[in-house]
């Protein structure tokens, strides 16, 4: 459930995207003889009339990959719509380069994840498929998502894909409280405070094993242009930075041309970097990676999904450590008392998109099944799975976890459609002790909420040369933070940033702004 990327896609040339275009899909009847090991079934048949269509669909994977081909609950919607649903799950960190392939080879699926940055470029090729003159038969779709997410970055009167919608406030900074409590530290309030605590933890054996083998904290590189869970945004909002774009004086600023408040806060990195405080290996990160420290035992500080408190956080810190005690972290305050969290910006700019060129019967049918999972019946599918597979009734209002759900992890779905609701990796089943705990979290995240002013707008030199220039103002900082190169190094980054295609991103994304008011 990631945020607004900026600069992060390669490009791509027009001409493949003309090949792109030209690709077509045809329905199929499936020969796929192997038996599905799942035996439920949906329980409302298909009429007999609708022919079997085989549909390709393409998403992000993240831990542990997606769904296998018999999945029960790919069986639960082969039988429903009756269709033969070919799902292709791409790691993450691969996902553009697949996407970039199959374009390429004129094998673009039937419908896929796609990214704002890519949606911004392909947007005008004929690509997707505009959805908007069908909805009105497909009501239960239309009116789950809100008008602002249908139109987001869309061209004028089109809706060329189904909105991701996101929680914004779900995650939460954690830390490590018997590592507070074995050195006699309290949980800091400021970002001086937070250094002296992120020390302790480097220098002072917080786990006691005799070894000075842990750091304060660490994060995932490329989250210092555009946030995220993984990356060190409570440090970021303290020191005043944008969250991605912040509003001065009715105008917009970017991230990257923040001198001041860059300098102040690379300073910070920097000291905590020679003295052991921040991962001597962060900038070889992968997007994970700051996670699984944390569960190690490796690092004291982290952001983690709130609502896998319980169910993955809690259990794998205590792998490593099981006196191990995990408590939730105010941001801390930075030197003119700012404060903010992760915030994802919950604009509609990731979407599942159909292809334009497909076959008509199989786009009516996708729209035909997004239609019901936006039912509460369909709803409660995406949650918790197939009935009697992965949960049972137990009385009127008590249900029970099978099995099944920690090995099928049927929730994976939300990777292809979430419905709008804060609450939607919370289940029926859960402890109600526990949903009570998650859900005063995420209350209270809510209280440094750290909004990116320029979520959702479109920049078309941004789309052609953020990447090359994003990256060689983060190589910049990154040698600040080195000790390779002088404070003053990070003006000379803005510098160059801005005149490298900077300039023309801040006047296109001013003038996207002006034009919502």
């Amino acid at each position: 459930m990631k945020k607004k990327a900026i600069g992060l896609v390669t490009v791509m040339t027009l001409s493949v995207l003309a090949t792109a275009c030209a690709s077509t899909k045809n329905d199929s009847q499936s020969t796929d003889t192997k038996q599905p090991r799942a035996t439920a079934s949906a329980t409302t048949a298909v009429p007999e009339k609708e022919e079997k269509l085989t549909i390709t669909m393409m998403s992000r994977s993240y831990a542990g990959g997606g769904w296998p081909d018999n999945h029960p609950s790919i069986k639960y919607l082969n039988d429903k719509f009756n269709i033969d649903l070919k799902m292709l799950w791409i790691p993450s960190d691969n996902y553009v380069e697949k996407l970039n392939v199959l374009a390429a080879s004129n094998d673009l699926p039937d419908a896929f994840y796609i990214d704002p940055e890519f949606f911004t470029k392909w947007s005008t090729k004929n690509v997707f498929m505009d959805l908007k003159p069908k909805l009105a038969k497909y009501p239960n779709l239309a009116k789950v998502v809100p008008d602002q997410l249908w139109s987001a970055l869309n061209p004028k009167d089109k809706y060329l894909g189904i909105p991701l919608w996101s929680e914004g406030n779900r995650d939460s900074l954690v830390i490590r409280k018997d590592w507070l409590d074995k050195l006699g530290l309290k949980e800091p309030q400021t970002v001086d405070e937070f250094y002296e605590v992120a020390k302790a933890f480097t220098t002072k054996d917080p786990d006691g094993n005799g070894k000075q083998d842990t750091y304060g904290f660490t994060f995932y590189p490329q989250q210092m242009i555009i946030g995220g869970v993984y990356g060190p945004d409570y440090l970021e909002a303290a020191f005043g930075l944008a969250n991605g774009w912040k509003e001065e004086g009715g105008k917009l600023v970017p991230v990257q041309a923040q001198a001041n408040e860059l300098k102040s806060y690379v300073t910070f990195l920097n000291k905590a970097y020679k003295e052991g405080v921040l991962d001597k290996d962060f900038f070889v990160n992968k997007q994970n990676d700051p996670e699984s420290k944390f569960y190690a035992g490796k690092s004291g500080v982290s952001y983690v999904n709130t609502n896998n408190l319980f169910t993955t956080v809690i259990p794998n810190v205590k792998k490593s450590d099981p006196k191990a005690e995990v408590v939730q972290l105010t941001p801390p305050a930075g030197p003119t008392g700012l404060r903010g969290t992760v915030t994802f910006d919950n604009v509609g700019g990731q979407k599942i998109v159909f292809n334009a060129k497909s076959n008509a019967k199989i786009q009516d049918r996708l729209l035909k099944m997004y239609d019901w999972l936006s039912t509460e019946e369909g709803y409660d599918f995406a949650k918790h799975g197939v009935p009697d597979v992965h949960y049972k009734k137990v009385s009127a209002n008590q249900f029970e976890k099978l099995p099944a759900t920690d090995t099928d992890i049927p929730k994976k779905l939300r990777w292809l459609w979430i419905k709008p609701d804060p609450m939607h990796q919370l289940y029926k089943f859960d402890n109600p002790k526990d949903v009570e705990v998650i859900t005063q979290w995420i209350n209270n995240n809510e209280k440094y909420t750290w909004v990116n002013k320029g979520a959702g707008l479109v920049s078309p030199t941004l789309a052609e040369k953020g990447k090359e220039i994003n990256g060689k103002w983060l190589d910049a900082l990154v040698q600040v933070i080195y000790g390779k190169e002088p404070i003053e190094f990070v003006d000379k980054a803005v510098a160059n940033w801005k005149a490298a295609g900077g300039d023309t991103i801040i006047q296109e994304i001013n003038a996207a702004y002006q034009a919502t008011k």
